[in-house]
């Protein structure tokens, strides 16, 4: 080949390779990757797999390092009515009926558990357009006072926004129609759906208008609770807390405001080991805005709650497992979320269990004053519960012997620091008990623990039975004909268990 072919030739393949390219650029530009289908907000807000760190300013608690914890902001989502979309991060569909420069409003649909977790900034609270009671008072000094009292009533602009982009101007103001409600924030089967009654009394000011007492530039919750002295309610609100936390990608843990006029009860103190701060609405002395406000979903709307009316498959598993191999049919997140409840106790990490050494916890059940329209006493779901403690204190020490060491904790939970409780669960190797809200405390316990519920005729219910299910927990179940229990019985059954122990 002479010369001038070569140069020809050379010449042709750099155009070839120019125009190559050019097409290619050009394809790539007309036909961009396919997106998931949901807009670039929810994009960015989904596929960071770490939350951000907290600035050196920033006076949130910082997130606990949980041995079960697995990733919440995901870049896709697990399928509708999976055990993932029930106990983690089915929120897929992203609602912004506002965007603004200062102010925003959506909301993160689920349509397995037909609930949303909605976040708003700058939102304007003003408590005196809020009707219920102060909230925080000693127990003793509202004897009597009516559960109507304590809920919240929203007048209209208790709560207002900013006016932004995406809002669809409305006569009224109001932030959003009766069709968005309808569909994202469903009235349910409660009486009273607060969330969506304080959505609704949102009215849209505009720019420049949003006056302010007080300004909280951290994120905060705002949490009403209905059955707020009752272990197992009390829970499936710290679960929505604790997943609204996750969902929205929080550097840290927030701080929270209930909007509920409720007194003190014993397990206040959990939420305020739980989060940053603790306050009540009708704490603030006049209107305040939130830079980033959160809406938990009430607990009823949790699978904790749910799986009491509906049928849904799901088995716990470690989440070692989990990370190298997904299973939607399985989760570790009542795993993750029970080492939440213990760090903030500082009761991680999990000492091992002393070899032959043998916890058994009997969740027992006590007299105690739980809130205004109580009388002290609790319901007896087993009559001669003394005697069937006594029984099994005297059969431990009858079975100790050099493979296995028994003890019998009396878990009088009623009048135990929380601190202690979850100290006692985590340690114990079997829990046994009669059904009762005490068992809730089990979404804490170490995988290996076995547990024997004593079920009287009139509660059989499946509450412990299913978190035994989704924690991976070995259950075993006596069902009563009535309520009286005999002790032969009972420990006849532990003798079964310790047997599949090797003791």
């Amino acid at each position: 080949m002479n010369r001038r072919k070569r140069s020809l030739f050379v010449r042709t393949l750099l155009f070839l390779f120019a125009l190559n390219s050019i097409c290619i650029f050009y394809y790539f530009r007309l036909h961009p990757r396919p997106q998931h289908p949901l807009d670039d907000e929810e994009q960015n807000l989904n596929l960071n797999l770490t939350p951000p760190s907290l600035s050196s300013s920033s006076s949130l608690k910082p997130w606990p390092l949980l041995p079960s914890y697995l990733p919440w902001n995901i870049s896709s989502f697990p399928p509708v009515g999976s055990c993932e979309a029930y106990f983690g991060n089915g929120f897929s569909r992203s609602i912004s009926p506002l965007r603004g420069r200062n102010g925003f409003f959506r909301c993160h649909y689920s349509e397995t558990l037909q609930s949303s977790i909605c976040e708003g900034g700058t939102i304007r609270m003003d408590p005196g357009r809020i009707a219920m009671s102060r909230g925080g008072e000693d127990l003793e000094k509202v004897m009597g006072r009516r559960e109507e009292d304590e809920l919240p009533w929203f007048e209209s602009e208790a709560f207002q926004i900013e006016e932004g982009e995406g809002w669809e101007r409305r006569e009224d103001r109001k932030l959003v129609d009766q069709a968005f409600l309808d569909q994202y924030l469903k009235h349910g089967a409660v009486h009273m759906h607060t969330m969506r009654s304080l959505v609704e009394s949102i009215r849209v000011v505009p720019t420049g208008q949003l006056q302010c007492d007080q300004v909280i530039d951290e994120p905060t919750l705002l949490v009403t609770r209905f059955e707020y002295a009752n272990m197992f309610h009390t829970v499936t609100d710290w679960y929505s807390a604790y997943v609204s936390s996750r969902v929205t990608g929080l550097a840290g843990l927030p701080h929270l405001v209930f909007i509920d006029g409720h007194c003190k009860a014993q397990l206040e103190e959990t939420w305020k080991s739980l989060f940053t701060s603790v306050r009540y609405a009708k704490d603030f002395a006049g209107t305040v805005c939130f830079r980033h406000a959160i809406l938990s979903p009430l607990g009823y709307e949790t699978a904790l709650f749910k799986g009491l009316t509906e049928s849904f498959s799901c088995q716990g598993s470690a989440a070692n497992i989990l990370r190298q191999k997904p299973d939607y049919q399985k989760t570790a997140r009542l795993s993750e979320f029970g080492e939440m409840l213990l760090s903030s106790f500082d009761l991680l990490p999990i000492p091992k269990r002393e070899p032959g050494m043998l916890n058994i916890l009997f969740v027992r059940r006590e007299d105690y004053l739980a809130h205004p329209r109580h009388n002290g006493k609790v319901q007896s779901r087993l009559s001669n519960e003394l005697e069937v403690f006594d029984s099994v204190q005297t059969w431990a020490k009858m079975k100790n012997n050099m493979k296995c060491k028994l003890n019998v904790v009396n878990g009088l939970f009623a009048h135990m620091h929380m601190k202690e409780q979850l100290q006692a669960i985590r340690d114990a190797s079997i829990v046994i008990g009669a059904h009762g809200a005490g068992l809730t405390h089990l979404v804490s316990a170490q995988t290996d623990t076995i547990v024997l519920e004593i079920i009287a005729s009139m509660y059989r219910r499946p509450h412990f039975q299913l978190i035994s299910s989704w924690k991976g927990l070995e259950y075993h179940a006596i069902n009563l004909p009535g309520s009286y229990a005999r002790p032969t019985e009972v420990t006849d059954e532990l003798s079964k268990i310790m047997k599949s122990l090797g003791c």
